[in-house]
């Protein structure tokens, strides 16, 4: 298994605060996928990224931050010890169709900031490999002007995520391995309909 190491460092974009350069090197091995350790400094108001090692949470949220918005949303999902009809999970691994990652998230925000014209800043970011319980797996943060569009953005990205990128979770617990609870039909974003909206 490849593992990577984040190292994150603060500079000054302009304008906005401090934005993240984040480099990612192999701890063993050369990175052979396209995506995959891809966590990059944000381009414009977008950050997106596919990495294993620890996330850059506090990092993302602070870029978020602009003088123009009044709210930023951060969503941490955390690996927790059980899920249904397991508990004591003990191993949770995510595993990802590297390639097709960073274009699904990249559609999911260009569609959030269709949806919510006000959305400033987003950050999406999903973590490979083991996670251990009580580390975030993925983080989704949006900054805009007012609370209620940042909330419904975030929301928006998070649930997105889940539906259309392909990124499958392995879970090892006292009874057992599994692959998910059930199988996860990946839906096009152009297609998840306004229920999400």
């Amino acid at each position: 298994m490849l593992r990577t190491r984040c190292e994150i460092t603060d500079t000054e974009v302009p304008g906005g605060r401090g934005a993240a350069n984040v480099r990612v090197s192999a701890g063993a091995g050369p990175l052979d996928q396209p995506y995959h350790g891809v966590v990059q400094g944000p381009t414009d108001d977008t950050w997106l990224g596919l990495v294993e090692g620890v996330l850059p949470v506090a990092a993302a949220y602070e870029w978020a931050i602009r003088p123009d918005c009044g709210a930023v949303v951060l969503f941490s999902g955390t690996a927790r010890d059980h899920s249904p009809g397991r508990e004591g999970v003990e191993v949770l691994e995510y595993e990802a169709y590297d390639e097709q990652v960073v274009p699904r998230l990249s559609a999911i925000a260009s569609d959030a900031r269709i949806r919510w014209s006000t959305v400033r800043r987003i950050a999406l970011i999903h973590r490979t490999g083991v996670v251990p319980v009580g580390e975030s797996a993925v983080i989704a943060v949006v900054s805009a002007p007012h609370r209620d569009e940042a909330f419904a953005a975030a929301r928006f990205c998070i649930d997105a995520l889940k539906a259309t990128v392909p990124i499958w979770k392995h879970e090892e617990w006292s009874g057992g391995a599994s692959w998910g609870l059930e199988p996860q039909h990946i839906t096009e974003v152009d297609r998840l309909g306004e229920a999400t909206a």
